[in-house]
């Protein structure tokens, strides 16, 4: 009712005047002057007067305060009512009146000033992470998008980046590229100074010998990394076990905590060494104290080496096996020839050593030693089978029975043949009969034969190759020197080249098959030298001294008066015969004829005939002499 009345008793006219008379205008000028003189594009300061889950509040100083995503304040979780913002004016007035700011294009606006700014002045900035990506993480930072390596994170291995995504965090820009714009900023940096005091607090109270609580932060193939509280140490992978470690996932896993011991430690490089294994009791001390040299002992192959075997007879405890007592064969091979990793074997103590910790374990002596009865088993004289195993230049060793094994001798491999290599013989793997000629027992060496089987065949050669016997032979082998003649009965001779040469001269070729003569043969030496050319020579020769010899019987009296004749004569005369022979008789004729007794015509006739070829006598010259 009194506000009817009092709208009734209002002086409509009145008011109507003065406005018409400019107080109005004079009003609206006022309340103008009053706000600030924004323009669109332009970059303000604003203070945030509401903040919702969605919008922020901001008064700019304008007729209306502005309205910002409430999603552009995201990298600052900490902002409140009254917290001065830097706002850009996108429009003054949207359709409906309301005035329409940006925070993000404010910060882009002077994003790169302010981060070459933080650069330089190593400022701490906030920033948000966005997103991961292939590295490490996407972070807005000062309104623009930043790298965050995964190394930068955090000190220590980050396993899962998705658990950073979403946050706000403080980080320090470390690097920028003008050209292509680009920001790196790390966390790390900010937590390394305050990780280093700690270090240095931490080291400066450590001691050898100290047992601590740690944290398993990384596992390597060499060793793990255990975090004591702000500062890292290593436990060797030798160190986390007394037995042998393949890998160290066996013994712990990540973020387990465990209690480890110092062994050493470096103040100034702030290295830590840890040790896991020295908090239990050392194996060997648990050994049964009657263990013995001699004793069997069961155990696991855990390596294999070319030289050997390491078996773990227990926990921290284990002995070697070399090669040499694998086998009481001689002929050595690798240790994986024997045994496997993960192998369960049964071995003999051979060496015990608690103060060394040392243990040398054997695998033959589990076995018989053949070469105990070797007299027994392989007497001299005794046929055998073996099996070749190696060759030499100088013969072929040959296996009997694992840990046996004897020589043959090249030359006592054939009767017959000259073998210049065992593999002309004989080859690897190949069984081979053999005879003990000679036993060594205290080298362990046996002397074998294999021609020995049969009968030695030169006795009987001997006979059939007798000198100057003729035989078909085949030329085996062709040098400068000569050729190799395989002969009947399997055996072989030798024809020099002088010896080779062929009637019709063509030269002789391998394969070929011709005449030989025995010209010489060694029964001790084995030898037997060939000649061909002697067997188409041999018939014109021996012509001559068939002649010489009845010539020499029936003119024995005229001996004292007629020359010798000589080797090269009678090969003259065996080609001429005929002819010297009418000779011979014509000159007698004239001797009988001349019956001169002076000296000096005796003298010269003496003369002429040692000038002149010696002359053949016939029995019937020798008469007429003897008659004169």
């Amino acid at each position: 009712m009194a506000e009817n009345i009092s709208l009734q008793n209002f002086d409509w006219d009145a008011f109507e005047a003065e406005a018409k008379g400019g107080k109005n205008e004079e009003l609206i000028s006022k309340y103008d002057q009053t706000l600030n003189a924004i323009k669109t594009g332009e970059v303000v300061e604003g203070t945030v007067k509401a903040i919702n889950k969605r919008d922020v509040v901001v008064s700019v100083g304008y007729k209306s305060d502005g309205i910002v995503p409430a999603a552009e304040f995201r990298y600052n979780p900490d902002l409140k009512v009254g917290d001065k913002v830097e706002v850009y004016i996108e429009n003054q007035e949207d359709l409906k009146g309301q005035l329409v700011l940006s925070h993000k294009q404010a910060r882009a606006a002077r994003s790169w000033e302010r981060v070459k700014e933080a650069l330089e002045k190593e400022e701490i900035v906030q920033g948000y992470i966005k997103c991961k990506t292939k590295g490490g993480m996407i972070v807005d930072v000062l309104g623009m998008e930043a790298f965050l390596p995964g190394s930068q994170i955090d000190v220590k291995p980050i396993r899962d980046y998705d658990v950073f995504v979403g946050k706000t965090m403080e980080f320090r820009i470390v690097k920028i590229n003008e050209e292509f714009r680009n920001v790196v900023v790390s966390h790390k940096a900010l937590i390394e100074a305050e990780l280093e005091a700690q270090k240095r607090e931490i080291v400066s109270h450590l001691e050898k010998g100290q047992v601590l609580e740690g944290t398993v932060k990384n596992i390597t193939n060499y060793g793990v990394f255990i975090d004591l509280g702000g500062v890292d140490g290593l436990i060797h992978i030798t160190d986390l076990s007394w037995g042998r470690v393949n890998d160290p996932k066996e013994i712990v896993s990540l973020d387990q905590k465990i209690n480890v011991v110092i062994l050493d430690f470096d103040e100034e490089k702030k290295r830590i060494a840890l040790g896991l294994k020295q908090l239990t009791p050392h194996p060997w001390d648990a050994l049964p104290a009657d263990l013995k040299v001699g004793d069997h002992i069961n155990g696991k192959v855990v390596v294999i080496a070319d030289y050997g075997a390491f078996v773990e007879v227990a926990p921290g405890v284990e002995g070697l096996i070399h090669v040499s007592e694998m086998s009481w064969s001689q002929h050595l091979r690798s240790a994986h020839d024997f045994l496997k990793v993960g192998q369960e074997v049964e071995a003999v103590i051979l060496t015990l050593d608690r103060d060394e910790r040392k243990m040398s374990l054997g695998l033959k002596q589990l076995k018989a030693d053949p070469w105990e009865n070797i007299e027994e088993k392989y007497a001299v004289g005794t046929k055998h089978e073996a099996k070749v195993r190696n060759f030499t230049t100088f013969g072929v060793f040959v296996e009997l029975e694992e840990g046996v094994e004897g020589l043959i001798h090249i030359s006592d491999l054939s009767w017959t043949k000259k073998i210049k290599h065992p593999n002309e013989f004989t080859q690897i793997g190949a069984p081979m009969e053999v005879v003990v000629l000679e036993i060594d027992k205290e080298n362990r060496r046996l002397s074998l034969g294999h021609k020995q089987l049969e009968d030695n065949p030169w006795d009987a050669l001997e006979a059939t190759f007798a000198l100057d016997s003729v035989h078909e032979g085949t030329i085996a082998e062709l040098s400068d020197k000569g050729a190799v003649i395989t002969l009947p009965y399997g055996v072989e001779g030798f024809c020099t080249a002088r010896h080779l040469q062929k009637e019709d001269k063509t030269p002789a070729a391998v394969g070929e098959t011709l005449q030989f003569k025995v010209i010489e043969f060694s029964k001790d030496a084995k030898r037997i030298l060939l000649s061909h050319i002697r067997t188409w020579e041999a018939p014109k020769e021996e012509e001559a001294p068939k002649a010489k010899k009845t010539a020499k019987k029936e003119a024995a009296p005229a001996q004292a008066a007629i020359e010798k004749t000589t080797l090269g004569d009678i090969s003259a005369l065996a080609d001429l015969k005929a002819e010297m022979d009418a000779a011979v008789l014509e000159k007698l004729e004239e001797k009988a004829a001349k019956k001169t007794t002076t000296k000096k015509a005796a003298a010269k006739k003496t003369t002429k005939k040692e000038e002149a070829p010696a002359e053949e006598v016939t029995p019937a010259d020798a008469e007429t002499k003897e008659a004169e």
